[in-house]
């Protein structure tokens, strides 16, 4: 058995390898190249992987994977992360995944005309999104903050209510029928043993960190005890309840993600790899299992459902999740409504269940839970998830980019005042120990040398709308300038200048000069002329922020500076009017016109919201 089994492993994980490779290089979600693999491996065509070829170990090796890919989402998820949307995560974790529950079990039942209890059932299994599949989409399309918390949060949480819901459905309505308020308890039982596993591995493996590093540790034991947390959460929760492991495994990642842990970089970076390996693997495996026949059979109802599910119950989750929520504009509002393929979770648990079902003699039932839920798979994965970089590029919700060259204490400080102001940075940087600072402090780093057109294509610099050479080094930041310049037209692009007789050369190239001595002279000199000014200008705390923007809100167009008092938040006012030579400080009466250009200062919550009003993004 064992000489049979490896040659296949084998090839299930080095086709997940090349399948994520040519995600990376056609920049696609690597879940389609999953799904497309699989088929090829499955009975249907090769024949390399059938359900026949895990045995009895399919539910073991599944539930193993998904902790570890679980584990690995919920880790990166910071509470800070979550409140960036958390109005939004919150519906899209409790009201959405009401709303999506019953709506489809309603939809299957009218459709396909299942009993009750099987049409619930699938209606638990496609409530779940997860990290299987929102990663490899945020790897591919660049979204704010609010945004990427959002879909993280839903994917990690609803990955667990699916996992769980689904099995109580199963067990106490459709095998035993024990009624709705057993039912109820159940799911109760089974998340708190969850997440009282899950709290518990995290307070353990927390205390082996600590004692660690102060034994001088290295990273290697942090990464592996890091990793013990995932599996013993998982392995501990379902030795009480079954499939309890998943919500074990989401909070012993989110508890430890939280904390402050040595060599995270490291961790982190082991994580990723190691999730990249194990979903390419488990992802595969069960798209070969993918009961194609099954599929076909449900002919039309299966695409009514399919439909219904993407263009009505998802919009309808999304409309009620950002309703009166004004951090999403209308673009981002719809990519929500968009983005919600189905992963792992639903795929395994469903073959799990059909497995069960056959053997008690209902394959009908088997049949159709199976052919419903993988077309709804096979259909999210393929559309949403496939094309979800047109997608968010049609709808125009991807951040222009700013990158800066030089992950030094000048670049690092940049970039830190541009994020509070939601902006969206990339730095670009060689040397292995600023990159893992920078990648600790919270930064998107990209490691590679900022000189070379490779590295700063694969930055994003042909989505950017500024370029930032900000070395030490006059010679690095000139052909940075000139690369983003002539060879990716970027029209912006600022370079420190570190020697003052280098400016010349810079300004030659249309690149705003930003010369260092000078501009330290200039700090100095305000330090000492206007101190006050120059401490609220560099406030450490960002309290404070100036910002210049084109009015394009036509509904402040045509009123005067007085008119518009209530539009202009409490603790901002309008600074100046016009740009260069032709700016100056506005009197009440002036009237402010669409093409103004217009500079606020103040606190820097109140700025946010008058760029906001005077400035919208859609």
């Amino acid at each position: 058995m064992t000489a049979d089994l490896l040659p296949v492993v084998a090839v299930v994980l080095l086709s997940g390898i090349g399948a994520h490779l040519l995600a990376q290089r056609f920049r696609v979600p690597s879940v389609l190249f999953y799904l497309v693999v699989g088929l090829v491996l499955g009975p249907e065509l090769l024949g390399v992987v059938t359900l026949e070829t895990f045995g009895d170990g399919l539910e073991t090796i599944v539930g193993l994977a998904v902790a570890i890919i679980v584990f690995d989402g919920a880790f990166a998820l910071r509470f800070e992360r979550i409140r960036e949307a958390s109005t939004t995560s919150l519906r899209l974790v409790t009201v959405g995944a009401l709303v999506m529950f019953l709506g489809t079990a309603l939809v299957v039942r009218l459709v396909e005309g299942t009993t009750w209890e099987l049409a619930l059932l699938v209606g638990a299994l496609l409530v779940a999104t997860g990290p299987t599949v929102i990663t490899p989409i945020l790897e591919v399309i660049t979204v704010r903050e609010h945004v990427s918390a959002a879909l993280e949060t839903e994917g990690i949480v609803n990955d667990v209510t699916a996992a769980i819901g689904a099995v109580v459905v199963f067990e106490t309505l459709l095998l035993d029928d024990v009624g709705v308020s057993v039912t109820a308890f159940a799911f109760v039982e089974r998340f708190g043993v969850g997440v009282a596993s899950g709290l518990l591995a995290a307070v353990v493996i927390y205390g082996l960190l600590r004692y660690e590093t102060e034994k001088n540790a290295g990273p290697q034991a942090a990464r592996f005890l890091t990793l013990s947390a995932a599996v013993g959460s998982f392995v501990l929760a379902e030795t009480v309840a079954t499939e309890a492991g998943i919500a074990a495994a989401a909070t012993a990642g989110i508890a430890l993600g939280n904390l402050a842990l040595p060599h995270r970089g490291e961790i982190e970076a082991f994580a990723r790899d190691l999730t990249l390996l194990v979903l390419g693997f488990v992802f595969i495996s069960l798209a070969s299992l993918i009961d194609v026949r099954a599929v076909v059979a449900l002919g039309v109802p299966g695409l009514v459902i399919v439909a219904v599910v993407m263009l009505v119950i998802r919009p309808l989750v999304a409309g009620i999740a950002t309703v009166g929520v004004e951090q999403f504009d209308r673009s981002e509002r719809l990519f929500l409504a968009a983005m919600g393929p189905r992963g792992i979770i639903p795929a395994s648990v469903a073959t799990l269940f059909a497995i069960e079902l056959a053997t008690a003699g209902n394959e009908a039932a088997a049949q159709t839970l199976l052919g419903t839920v993988f077309i709804v798979i096979l259909v999210t994965d393929t559309v949403e998830a496939g094309l979800a970089r047109q997608i968010g590029s049609l709808l125009g919700v991807t951040p222009m980019r700013i990158i800066i060259i030089g992950g030094g204490r000048v670049g690092r400080a940049l970039a830190t005042r541009l994020e509070r102001r939601g902006e969206f940075v990339v730095i670009v940087e060689d040397d292995p120990d600023r990159v893992e600072s920078a990648r600790e402090d919270g930064f998107t780093v990209y490691r590679g040398d900022g000189t070379e057109t490779d590295t700063l294509a694969d930055a994003g610099i042909e989505e950017a709308k500024i370029v930032v050479a900000g070395t030490g080094d006059d010679d690095v930041n000139l052909l940075v300038s000139q690369l983003a310049k002539t060879k990716f037209g970027v029209e912006d692009v600022y370079a420190r200048v570190n020697r003052t007789e280098n400016v010349g050369a810079f300004e030659s190239l249309s690149v705003s000069a930003i010369d260092d001595p000078l501009a330290t002279a200039y700090a100095i000199d305000n330090e000492i002329e206007r101190p006050a000014l120059s401490q609220w200008m560099t406030d450490t705390a960002d309290r404070h922020d100036v910002q210049e923007i084109e009015v394009t809100a036509a509904s402040v167009a045509g009123l005067t500076v007085r008119e518009l008092h209530d539009r202009i938040p409490r603790g901002c006012l309008i600074a100046e009017i016009g740009t260069g030579a032709d700016s100056h400080v506005p009197d009440a009466d002036e009237v402010i016109e669409l093409g103004d250009r217009v500079t606020f200062l103040g606190d820097s919550d109140a700025v946010r919201t008058a760029v906001e009003r005077f400035h919208p993004r859609d």
